[in-house]
């Protein structure tokens, strides 16, 4: 009987943590605009990554506007999502959030990333993503277009989980910031420091009602988006695929761990049913495998 008892306790007692923190999430900058409810971000990663950040950058002092979710007009009638932007006195910050676990590698100038995973029995398994420096640029190259004002200072920061490890990233140049969640708050406070009062208030508000139109845009628009991006993620498949199937000596055509040569695979059950990925030639003996890059 008592172990009925405490099982009900401890029903009772998430549900009402649970009502304490979906009151508190609908009291939230990020609430008001997104109107994600919030068991959706709990169970999303790219959503809860964006809010984590908004929570991290709270404490920040100084007067500041939120945007979330903002799809930016491209010239070719396209449009860009920008996950997170702070409209501060010491400028405009654009954050790209990696929810990532895992070990991730990257440099500045790679297409892609590597995101290390274990998959047990001293395997690993590595999934590739498009270079988030590289698209956190193109977010402010567009947005720099759609404001038509090239004097506003820009910063872009890529910002990934505290759950994965950042290994190997090489930055060459002083224009991005890339790190843990845990380490944000800190790095934007440097960086107002460092280049002090930019913008006024007036400025910041005058900037925040042009953009945020674009953080409503219709499900009719966001799917457009949604769809172009996977038409381009196949193409870059597509591309991928004589360079993997007919060029042995190109660096993603040799496996790391046995020097096979990694195919083009279909996985025919399990969570990963249907998807394509690179496997090891000399499997079952080498079991290495390496998801298709992608980009988002």
């Amino acid at each position: 009987m008592w172990m009925y008892l405490y099982a009900l306790l401890f029903v009772i007692a998430v549900i009402v943590i649970y009502v304490l923190q979906n009151w508190q999430y609908k009291k939230t900058e990020y609430y008001e605009q997104t109107k994600n409810s919030y068991l959706s971000v709990l169970f999303d990663k790219g959503r809860l990554g964006e809010f984590y950040t908004y929570k991290d950058l709270k404490p920040l002092d100084g007067y500041k506007r939120y945007l979330f979710n903002l799809y930016i007009p491209k010239d070719n009638g396209e449009t860009t999502e920008l996950d997170v932007v702070l409209l501060h006195e010491s400028g405009i910050y654009v954050f790209e959030s990696k929810n990532y676990s895992g070990w991730i590698f990257g440099t500045e100038t790679q297409k892609y990333w590597t995101q290390t995973l274990p998959a047990g029995r001293g395997r690993s398994l590595k999934n590739k993503f498009f270079n988030p420096i590289m698209q956190n640029k193109g977010h402010i190259k567009w947005l720099q277009a759609f404001l038509v004002e090239q004097a506003l200072p820009f910063y872009s920061y890529i910002v990934f989980s505290d759950r994965c490890t950042l290994k190997d990233i090489k930055l060459t140049s002083a224009d991005h910031y890339v790190m843990n969640r845990h380490r944000i708050l800190f790095a934007v406070r440097k960086n107002i420091v460092k280049v002090g009062k930019r913008l006024s208030p007036e400025k910041i508000d005058d900037l925040f009602e042009k953009l945020y139109p674009l953080t409503q845009v219709d499900e009719v628009r966001k799917m457009t988006h949604i769809q172009n991006i996977q038409q381009k993620t196949q193409k870059s498949v597509l591309q991928s695929v004589p360079v993997v199937m007919e060029t042995p000596k190109a660096e993603e055509s040799i496996c790391p761990r046995c020097g096979g040569k990694l195919v083009m695979r279909t996985a025919k059950k399990g969570e990963r049913q249907g998807k394509q990925f690179l496997g090891c030639s000399n499997f079952p003996k080498c079991r290495y495998i390496e998801d298709l890059p992608i980009e988002s």
